[in-house]
């Protein structure tokens, strides 16, 4: 039996038999066309986009003005080439910057401009860089092309970032914790079910639905790397999927039953771990499931095959942390085991030779 199409998704043919699809929210509102290809990642991401409204018609900009330069950077493939991921994340960045600057002339953005930018955000350091990535990006190729005739962009250099070991991993306590104020049948055990037995980043969990699924098999592009991932669908998450709430082309699905942008994900999560007294995010989740496989002893190419890595450093990252907690735990049972308890000399903070 086929699927429902999604609400507001109208399809057409050209006179030329092309398929073309809308989505048009109100009877007589204006239509968003959908360009990338039917079903892809790309497709459903625009739907996502029009759903919310995060598509707006653009005016048309002045020629060599910024917004000018950004239209025929979009038209090139130094743009179409950056993953699904990297483009969403850069425009919203371009938004802010040409709601500020759009009109000025692109050959008058000099390395102040930048430095500028750059210190605006100096409270976020990542935020910093990746205005210093998606700046460079245009300038660069705006150089190339001969469309200015120097790149403001150059020996601009990132925020100090300061170093941390990044998000905080989930322990067995934490997914108890929360497993026991959101019981199975509820839409924020559908969340943690679906990012736990995954190990999906927070992008591609809530893209992902019954489409991906073949042979008991969730396969889904990630967004950030466009690398194809393969997870099999584990007993404990096929439960809490039967159980739901889930959405016809989503599994995690918000209040209303419709799909979550990943920002608005992100903190409605939060929300509900603050509600189960849980100090997590979306993010350390997947560190939890990196952390499980490494102990049941995943090797390299298993490891990057689900969570999507290259190469080797993620990978020995978690089987390394795994083999110093199993060593810990052998080491100190070694100790238990060769140095029984002697009950009848408890321990004293006077006892001849503690101190020593």
């Amino acid at each position: 039996m086929p699927h429902p199409r999604p609400p507001y998704l109208q399809r057409e043919e050209t006179r030329y038999r092309k398929t073309v699809w809308y989505v048009r929210k109100e009877r007589h509102g204006p239509r968003i066309r959908l360009k990338a290809e039917y079903g892809s990642e790309e497709f459903w991401q625009q739907y996502q986009d029009a759903l919310s409204g995060l598509v707006r018609q653009r005016a048309k900009a002045s020629a060599g003005s910024l917004a000018w330069l950004v239209e025929r950077y979009r038209e090139t493939s130094a743009w179409t080439d950056l993953s699904l991921a990297t483009r969403r994340q850069r425009e919203n960045i371009l938004r802010h910057v040409l709601e500020k600057a759009g009109n000025q002339q692109a050959s008058k953005i000099t390395r102040g401009h930048i430095v500028e930018g750059r210190d605006r955000r100096k409270a976020t350091p990542t935020q910093a860089r990746h205005f210093i990535d998606t700046m460079r990006s245009v300038f660069e190729w705006a150089a190339e092309a001969q469309l200015i005739k120097a790149d403001p962009t150059a020996g601009v250099k990132y925020p100090k970032q300061p170093k941390t070991d990044g998000f905080t991993a989930w322990t067995e306590d934490h997914v108890a914790a929360y497993e026991s104020r959101w019981p199975i049948g509820t839409r924020e055990r559908v969340w943690l079910g679906v990012l736990l037995w995954t190990g999906l980043r927070r992008g591609d969990a809530v893209l992902v639905g019954r489409q991906h699924v073949r042979n008991n098999e969730i396969s889904i592009e990630t967004e950030k790397t466009g690398m194809k991932v393969t997870v099999p669908i584990a007993p404990e998450l096929d439960a809490i999927l039967q159980a739901g709430p889930c959405g016809d082309l989503h599994f995690i699905v918000g209040v209303n039953g419709q799909p979550m942008k990943k920002e608005s994900f992100g903190n409605t999560f939060r929300e509900a771990c603050r509600a189960a007294g849980v100090p997590g995010s979306a993010y350390g989740l997947r560190k939890l499931a990196a952390i499980r496989l490494a102990l049941a002893g995943a090797t390299i190419p298993q490891l990057n095959a689900i969570f999507g890595w290259t190469g080797s450093e993620m990978a020995m990252y978690y089987i390394d942390m795994a083999d110093r907690a199993q060593l810990a735990r052998d080491g100190m049972q070694k100790l238990r085991a060769e140095r029984p308890v002697n009950k009848s000399a408890p321990y004293s903070r006077g006892s001849k030779g503690q101190n020593g």
